[in-house]
C-alpha cells in the first residue's frame, strides 16, 4: 500500500513537471503574442496624442515674440511702401498674407487714413499671428475642430489639441449674425450658387447649417462683420479649409446623422457698438488677446437661430421648431442681439426678382389695354 502511494506521488510530480514546462516553453514560442492581453488601440493613439500635445506646447512656450505696432495709412505708412515691404520674395512668401490676416481685409480695401496692425517682423507661419491658443487641451482627444471668434472676426482649426490653421473671417452683419453656438459640417461644393440670390457665386463653399445656409466660402474680405450670416474667408484659407474638413456621416437609410461632420463651435459676438476695426487693431503683440475657449467644446449649446432667418422652404427639416420659434426672444434675453436692433429676415431675392418681373409685366399689359381703350376709332 505504501509502495502504491509512493508511485502515485512520483507521478503526480512528474506530470507537473512536465505541465510546467510545456507552459514554459509555450510562452516563449511563435504564439507569444496570442498568450498576451488585448491592447485598446484606443489607448495607444490617446497616448500617443497626449505626448504629441505636450510636445508641441513645450516647444510653443519658448515661442519669440513678435510685437504689432499700429500704422496710419499715409500717415506712418504709404500704401506703396506697404505694398513694397510685402511684395512676394518667392513662392512662399506670405508676407502680404499675414498682413492682411491680421487685418482681417484684403489689401485692395485698405485706404488712405485706415489704421493698421503690422508686425515687427514677417516668420512664413500664419498660426504665431493667431489669437487662438497654439495648443488646446480641451480639445486633446478630438480628430478635427474648428473655432470661430465672432469677436475677433478669426478661425483656429485644431487636430488632437494642436492649431493646424488660423485663418480671418469675415461674418455675418449685426442684423444677420452667425450666432454663438455648436454647428459642424454638413456639405461642400466647388462652387455653389446662392439659393436666395443667383448673383452670389461662392467657390470653396463649406455648409455648416443645413437650413439657415451658413457657410464658409471665399468672398470679398473689407475687414469688418458684413455678411448674411456667412463665414467669408481668403481664398487660400477657402481651399485649405475646402480639402481639409469633413461633412456629415448618414445611417442606413441614407438620412444625415445632425452634428456629425468636422465640429464648428463659434464662441462669442462682435462688438457692434465699434463702428471701425475691432479688438486685434489695439493688439501689441501675438501674446496678447490670445483667447480662453470653453473647457469641452462639445458640451456647447448647439446654436440658437431666429426662425425669420430660416428660408420659409426650410423650415419644415428643422429637428426642433420651437427652439427656432422663440430663438430671438432668447437671444434678446442673453444679449447677442442688443436692444432697438431690428433683424432682416431672409429675403428669396430671386423669388422677390420674378415677382417683380410678373407684376411689371402686369402693369405693362394692363395700361397697353387701357391705352388701346381710350384711343378713338
Amino acid at each position: 500500500m505504501k509502495l502504491l502511494r509512493r508511485i502515485i506521488f512520483i507521478f503526480i510530480c512528474i506530470l507537473s513537471i512536465l505541465i510546467v514546462s510545456c507552459n514554459k516553453n509555450s510562452s516563449n514560442g511563435k504564439n507569444d503574442e496570442d498568450s498576451l492581453p488585448s491592447i485598446d488601440s484606443n489607448y495607444i493613439k490617446r497616448h500617443q496624442d497626449t505626448v504629441n500635445f505636450k510636445k508641441k506646447s513645450d516647444e510653443l512656450a519658448n515661442l519669440e515674440e513678435i510685437k504689432y505696432i499700429k500704422v496710419i495709412v499715409n500717415g506712418d505708412y504709404s500704401i506703396a511702401k506697404l505694398k513694397e515691404m510685402t511684395e512676394p520674395e518667392g513662392k512662399d512668401s506670405s508676407k502680404r498674407k499675414i498682413l492682411t490676416t491680421l487685418n482681417r481685409k484684403e489689401f485692395k480695401f485698405i485706404r488712405a487714413g485706415d489704421s493698421l496692425v503690422v508686425p515687427n517682423k514677417f516668420i512664413n507661419n500664419q498660426q504665431l499671428y493667431s489669437v487662438f491658443p497654439q495648443t488646446y487641451q480641451g480639445a486633446l482627444h478630438i480628430k478635427k475642430l474648428i473655432m470661430v471668434s465672432n469677436a475677433m472676426q478669426e478661425y483656429g482649426c485644431y487636430e488632437y489639441g494642436i492649431l493646424v490653421r488660423a485663418a480671418a473671417v469675415n461674418s455675418g452683419k449685426e442684423k444677420t449674425q452667425t450666432y454663438p453656438g455648436r454647428y459642424a459640417l454638413n456639405w461642400k461644393a466647388w462652387t455653389k450658387t446662392s439659393s436666395l440670390d443667383s448673383s452670389w457665386i461662392l467657390p470653396y463653399t463649406w455648409n455648416f447649417h443645413r437650413q439657415a445656409g451658413n457657410a464658409f466660402h471665399q468672398f470679398e474680405m473689407p475687414g469688418r462683420p458684413v455678411s448674411h450670416s456667412c463665414c467669408r474667408q481668403f481664398l487660400d484659407d477657402a481651399k485649405w479649409l475646402f480639402k481639409w474638413g469633413r461633412g456629415s456621416k448618414y445611417d442606413s437609410l441614407k438620412h444625415d446623422i445632425p452634428l456629425s461632420g468636422t465640429p464648428v463651435v463659434i464662441i462669442d459676438v462682435f462688438n457692434y457698438a465699434r463702428k471701425r476695426y475691432g479688438p486685434w487693431i489695439d493688439l501689441k503683440s501675438n501674446k496678447e488677446g490670445i483667447l480662453k475657449l470653453p473647457d469641452n467644446p462639445m458640451a456647447v449649446e448647439e446654436a440658437i437661430i431666429p426662425l425669420g432667418q430660416i428660408p420659409k422652404e426650410a423650415r419644415g427639416s428643422l429637428r426642433n421648431y420651437k427652439r427656432y420659434l422663440y430663438g430671438e426672444d432668447t437671444l434678446r434675453a442673453r444679449g447677442v442681439i442688443r436692444e432697438g436692433v431690428e433683424l432682416i429676415y431672409t429675403v428669396n431675392f430671386n423669388e422677390k426678382r420674378r415677382n417683380d418681373k410678373a407684376k411689371k409685366a402686369k402693369e405693362e399689359k394692363l395700361k397697353l389695354e387701357q391705352d388701346h381703350t381710350a384711343t378713338p376709332n
